[in-house]
């Protein structure tokens, strides 16, 4: 199996590239990572010289370079976020690029490449923020809890993850959503 991971030098994405090697150590990553604030080629340096893993320095937004990474991937995990709550709320550009935009050209471009080649899933990483905030009496967030997104950070992951859906709906693309927490 051909894995393309995005946002991989990053603290969580770094860690599913480490685990997934360690079980499968005869698949094949391919690391597409910008290096801004959140990455960092250091998580992944004991693994650089592997022949099953291939980093490539690149934006997601980047339609042409995603494109070319896709062909030949069987499953995208795309981890690449902008992720924090308070940088959004002094500058909610970046995010609505990155967590928008960059997961449509991801989405896209798996589109073309399952049309060429066979479905190619993708499992895209959110947040339990998209639900906005939990009091001590409410019950746990599940897949049917009506999205409440409080800061422009979740309100652009939850614009990505109704995206992600739309592609399952429209173009059948086989899609997952994890909604992670810490």
């Amino acid at each position: 199996m051909k894995l393309l991971i995005t946002g991989g030098c990053g603290f969580i994405g770094s860690n599913f590239i480490h685990y997934w090697l360690n079980k499968y150590p005869e698949d094949k990553i391919v690391n597409l990572d910008v290096l801004t604030y959140a990455g960092n080629l250091e998580n992944l340096r004991d693994i650089a010289g592997n022949p099953n893993y291939k980093f490539v320095k690149g934006d997601i937004g980047d339609y042409k370079l995603v494109n070319k990474i896709v062909k030949g991937i069987d499953l995208i995990v795309h981890f690449a976020a902008e992720s924090h709550v308070d940088r959004s709320i002094k500058n909610s550009a970046d995010f609505i690029k990155t967590n928008v935009e960059g997961t449509r050209v991801l989405l896209d471009a798996a589109k073309s490449a399952s049309r060429r080649n066979g479905n190619i899933r993708f499992h895209h990483i959110s947040t339990d923020e998209v639900f906005g905030a939990l009091g001590s009496d409410d019950l746990p967030f599940n897949e049917k809890t009506a999205y409440n997104p409080r800061s422009p950070y979740s309100a652009s992951k939850a614009a990505a993850d109704h995206l992600v859906r739309a592609y399952f709906h429209t173009h059948k693309l086989p899609i997952t959503i994890s909604n992670c927490s810490n």
